[in-house]
């Protein structure tokens, strides 16, 4: 039996007591009375037990989760910087083309006058 319901035995018990004349006052089962207080003593600390239990899970639980959240970010990280790295790699290839093929327009021309100069002479 959970302590809600030995409370709700308790507020029965009380319930059901006969009232002393002009009192809020009620008399009571000693022996059922003391059965039940008897029984929520040994029921509590089994109660906050429990709860303890499922604090502990839960704590554990959340723990897992932050760790796989930590996990997540750090490869979505990773795999950003590896994306940035590979565009900027790309980028200088295609920078460093330009300027090859600048280079060699230039040579191109170079060659092409000194050709026509040769040629002149």
């Amino acid at each position: 039996m959970d302590i809600l319901q030995m409370i709700d035995r308790l507020e029965e018990l009380l319930n059901e007591s006969r009232p002393l004349p002009f009192t809020h006052n009620v008399i009571v089962d000693e022996d059922r009375m003391l059965d039940l207080i008897d029984q929520m003593r040994v029921s509590i600390p089994e109660e906050v037990k429990k709860a303890q239990q499922l604090l502990a899970q839960r704590d554990r639980l959340i723990a897992q989760a932050q760790e796989e959240a930590n996990r997540t970010v750090n490869l979505a990280r990773d795999r950003s910087n590896e994306l940035v790295e590979r565009d900027q790699v790309v980028q200088a290839a295609y920078t460093q083309a330009e300027q090859i093929k600048a280079q060699a327009h230039e040579d191109g021309e170079i060659i092409r006058k000194e050709a026509d100069e040769y040629v002149l002479e």
